[in-house]
């Protein structure tokens, strides 16, 4: 394993295609992997989107907070569980 390009895993096309899986489990736990075509890098494997964090979620709630304020909130005039009894009375 090579690293170079700011502290990066490089490696050749070829000892990726040999260790593919070897090196999607390293991206996949935060390891950014180079790959090299002649010396010069032509792609690079990080970790797939990760979980949302607890700061985007309270950025969402401050959102829905914010249009509550704006447009006020308005109360269901039928339960769900009404809803729902009313659609099991209909089987029978």
């Amino acid at each position: 394993m090579t690293r170079d390009y700011n502290s990066h895993m490089v490696k050749t096309l070829r000892e990726s295609k040999a260790k593919l899986s070897e090196l999607v489990d390293l991206a996949s736990r935060g390891e950014e992997v180079l790959i090299t075509v002649r010396g010069k890098v032509k792609a690079r494997l990080i970790p797939a989107a990760m979980p949302r964090r607890l700061d985007d979620r309270a950025v969402w709630v401050a959102s829905l907070r914010g249009l509550h304020r704006k447009y006020g909130v308005r109360k269901a005039k039928t339960r769900g569980e009404d809803i729902l009894s009313e659609i099991r009375e209909d089987r029978f």
